[in-house]
């Protein structure tokens, strides 16, 4: 596949930039990306849900009434979960919600979401540039040209720039990454995805389908 290579001004080089089919002209797979989505937004939560049970509240544990000659049903302490206040039955615990998942099916998920990208015409390439100071006005100026600021777009760059980090850092529609860090999740909630060219060529396939 091959897109024109763009300046940051929006304007064409007159050059073309190949993208590897074997990563961006693939058949998706659906499922891979469903599982890598699911095992990543399960990575992220924090799991620390916890309610007390009747070992754990504050409450005497004197007998409440006696076993027998009440006229109801036995009682042995307050704590229980059918009194307010009392301990919660099978009530939620601190847990790691994170599973594993194969790395052929993450690197399958990623290269189906960038071929999904593809067929929409939702990646383009921009040629390097380098930003001496942090400037989030430069940058957004930058996204305008390209025409790609008015949805979350993913910037991906060959490797992290402070600089450039620190101006994407305010814009609420944009994510930066580098080809290590490339998730499946990001890519598919991105409305496109910008390769600072070079940046595209680090992905690699690693696993043999």
């Amino acid at each position: 596949m091959e897109l024109a290579l763009l300046k940051i001004d929006g304007t064409d080089t007159g050059k073309k930039v190949n993208l590897d089919d074997a990563v961006f002209g693939i058949e998706p797979n659906d499922h891979a990306i469903y599982l890598d989505v699911k095992q990543y937004l399960a990575a992220h939560r924090q799991g620390t849900s916890k309610t007390k049970d009747r070992s754990e509240v504050a409450y005497s544990t004197k007998k409440i009434i006696r076993q027998k000659g009440s006229g109801g049903a036995r009682h042995g302490s307050i704590k229980a979960n059918i009194y307010v206040g009392g301990g919660r039955a099978h009530g939620p615990r601190p847990r790691n919600y994170d599973f594993k998942l194969n790395k052929k099916v993450k690197q399958l998920a990623r290269f189906s979401a960038l071929s999904y990208k593809a067929k929409e015409s939702a990646i383009a390439v921009v040629e390097p540039f380098t930003m001496e100071a942090p400037k989030t006005k430069e940058f957004a100026k930058i996204l305008k040209n390209i025409k790609v600021n008015d949805r979350l777009v993913l910037f991906v760059v060959p490797e992290r720039t402070q600089n450039v980090v620190l101006s994407a850092r305010n814009l609420e529609n944009v994510m930066v990454s580098t080809p290590n860090n490339l998730n499946t999740y990001d890519i598919m909630r991105a409305y496109s995805v910008v390769f600072v060219n070079g940046a595209q060529d680090s992905l690699k396939v690693e696993y043999k389908r």
